[in-house]
């Protein structure tokens, strides 16, 4: 298969990234997924969502119920050595926010919450907000997207180069339960969003789009696709933008997609990192004992116990474009 390579333009090669001793990736990323920050970021809790700061010194993530029913944006800092303790970023941690997103200069924030629009009464679906970052690094309140926004829930933003909005919604006027729809910026405006209709949008779940900054690739989450993984489950498909059209969706190969949820696509500042979220492993399989309570509790408490784990895998792994017209 060939694989892509991507640079921090995501316009030319670049070789893999190698870890150093002030990388926050350890071991170096590879074409097997890792897990991202262990016993710190990635604990036995449920955790989903990540995303860096354009400095790769930064990470937001998700810290979930294991229901996966309430969402909190949480943040922690790579100190050169270690991940340190998350904390919940001031202006989440009341309501379900998630699906956090960084501008390509760490200025905006993008998510989705079910906050109140008129400050009073909880929304039952989720909504675009935008936070602010001020000089000295404090957010802005949230800012409520307006027309991008339905009365159905929107789902994961990405932001191009040039200011496009993808995301997923649920609204009418779709194809599937979820589709992918864009909105672009004009004059500092965001416009109706458009569909992006076939082939990237089906009679499945179209639900997390991760666009790259030059619009050149689109890598997504979905779920009931034709042509994807064990019933239920989330699986990750990519999509090169042709110029008129999108070239036909494929679904990621093993071991980035698994009989497990495989979803929330970002990628590095540098281009050269695919993060995403997986709930592979559990409990119980390949045991060559029977557990002491001990061992129980010590695999109840760690990752890979079947709730949702961060995961990292170099991007060159991703499919380049003449590989795509192979189905996997």
């Amino acid at each position: 298969m060939a694989l892509l390579a991507l640079g921090a333009t995501g316009r030319g090669p670049s070789k893999s990234p190698k870890a150093t001793a002030a990388s926050p990736f350890q071991p170096a990323p590879t074409a097997v997924p890792q897990l991202l920050g262990a016993g710190v970021l990635s604990t036995g809790d449920d955790e989903s969502h990540a995303v860096l700061t354009p400095e790769g010194d930064r990470v937001y993530f998700l810290k979930n119920t294991p229901l996966f029913d309430h969402w909190t944006i949480v943040t922690s800092r790579w100190n050169g050595k270690r991940w340190t303790t998350p904390e919940v970023v001031p202006f989440s941690g009341r309501w379900n926010d998630a699906d956090p997103f960084l501008t390509a200069d760490g200025s905006k924030l993008y998510f989705i919450s079910n906050r109140p629009v008129d400050g009073t009464t909880p929304k039952t679906d989720t909504d675009l907000w935008m936070a602010e970052q001020k000089p000295g690094g404090a957010w802005s309140a949230p800012v409520h997207l307006g027309v991008v926004n339905s009365s159905e829930s929107e789902w994961f933003p990405s932001v191009t180069r040039d200011g496009t909005l993808y995301f997923g919604s649920e609204r009418a006027g779709g194809k599937g339960g979820a589709d992918i729809w864009r909105s672009r910026l004009v004059g500092g405006v965001y416009q109706a969003p458009e569909n992006l209709g076939e082939p990237i949008n089906s009679e499945g779940g179209e639900f997390e789009p991760m666009i790259a900054p030059d619009e050149r690739f689109l890598v997504f989450a979905a779920i009931g696709r034709e042509g994807g993984g064990g019933a239920g489950a989330f699986d990750l498909w990519i999509s090169y933008n042709e110029g008129a059209r999108w070239s036909q969706p494929v679904r990621l190969p093993a071991p980035l997609n698994t009989p497990a949820w495989d979803f929330a696509p970002r990628l590095s500042p540098d281009g050269r990192v695919l993060l995403f979220t997986s709930s592979r492993g559990r409990i119980g399989r390949d045991l060559d004992h029977a557990l002491k309570y001990e061992e129980l509790l010590s695999k109840l408490h760690a990752p890979r116990n079947g709730l949702r784990d961060l995961y990292y895998i170099a991007a060159s792994a991703l499919p380049a474009p003449d590989s795509t017209q192979t189905t996997h």
